[in-house]
């Protein structure tokens, strides 16, 4: 047998940052993501040889262990063994007679669509068909967000375990005590063909390591700097706004409400913004784009861009001179999808 599964990866279109801690814990946060057709993807082959073998397809990277837990963190591929130490741990069920990990990501990491997360995410979904693990929509989110946070003291976010997880467009609330509340969006359809024909996703063909840029953030909250919380409150506010957007159909409003958030993103921490993603920014708003932002915590990656009416073409033509890539993409419904063959 094999046991496969896929979670999206995502879109952030507001609020972007306050879900970290301890920001999130202070004051609430609140953020607006859409999963998107690009995917995380794992499949987990039983093998009878005593060995541990993680094939990381799109990476080139390939590793073989002994079946002995735990395995041990050293640099390589430490988020699968991480995921792997965990669910031994937590279900002490995994067999010394070894299996073949697999995975493939449809974007490079560090490019700001939350693809770490989502892998974790999806390897636990490849597990959880396997091992039968007693694992709903939170449980999984929550456990994928402990192996990164807790377990491998990796800095970051809550909201890309949950949109990995939950699928779809989500206004996603989170308090204190690791508190998360998803609340699925019903926006007619006729809004989101009309969002997903005008917003444009750019890879800037730049990679950044974020959690240097969320441990500033989250150095800026504890030593209470004024300026970076007050602009988080702003993107707080921004989801909100974003979301009555969507569900009122004001779509073009959307523009205005991301470059909001871009100009408050950008007083959070240093190094969001460079000067290469701000030239960027200004060709893509002088060809016609009235918003945009850059994808996850900033430094590089994706960056996406509001265009109205039959603007896009010209962005698309602009952005063409920065030799990144346009990416096609739809919006999906569905979370994490588990099967076997």
């Amino acid at each position: 047998m094999i046991y496969r599964s896929k979670a999206p990866l995502r879109i952030g279109l507001a609020g972007g940052g306050t879900d970290v801690s301890p920001y999130s814990d202070l004051y609430g946060g609140a953020i607006l993501n859409a999963t998107i057709s690009l995917y995380a993807r794992a499949s987990i082959e039983p093998l009878t040889t005593g060995q541990i073998i993680f094939d990381c397809a799109d990476r080139k990277e390939y590793q073989v262990y002994d079946a002995v837990y735990p395995l041990p963190l050293d640099g390589h591929l430490d988020l699968l063994k991480g995921i792997v130490n965990r669910v031994q741990k937590d279900y002490a069920n995994l067999p010394s007679t070894g299996f073949k990990l697999t995975t493939f990501v449809d974007a490079p990491a560090g490019s700001g669509l939350g693809t770490s997360s989502t892998l974790v995410v999806t390897v636990l979904g490849a597990f959880a068909e396997w091992l039968k693990l007693p694992l709903g929509e939170y449980d999984m989110a929550h456990l994928a967000y402990s192996i990164e946070r807790e377990d491998l003291q990796q800095a970051g976010g809550k909201q890309d375990q949950y949109a990995a997880t939950f699928g779809g467009v989500n206004f996603m609330e989170f308090y204190k005590d690791d508190k998360v509340i998803v609340n699925p969006l019903r926006i007619k359809d006729v809004y989101l063909h009309e969002l997903e024909n005008n917003l444009v996703l750019f890879y800037t063909s730049t990679s950044r390591l974020s959690s240097s840029i969320i441990s500033e953030q989250q150095k800026n909250v504890t030593e209470k700097k004024d300026d970076s919380i007050a602009a988080m409150h702003h993107l707080k506010e921004q989801a909100v706004m974003m979301k009555e957007a969507l569900l009122r159909g004001s779509i073009d409003k959307i523009g205005e409400i991301l470059n909001y958030g871009f100009e408050y993103k950008k007083q959070m921490a240093k190094g969001i913004t460079n000067t290469m993603l701000d030239d960027i920014y200004n060709a893509a708003r002088k060809a016609g784009a009235s918003g945009g932002k850059i994808s996850g915590a900033g430094g590089g990656g994706f960056m996406i861009f509001y265009c109205p009416g039959n603007s896009r073409f010209a962005v698309v033509d602009a952005l063409n001179n920065f030799g990144g890539d346009v990416k096609r993409y739809h919006f999906t419904n569905q979370g994490i999808q588990t099967w076997s063959i």
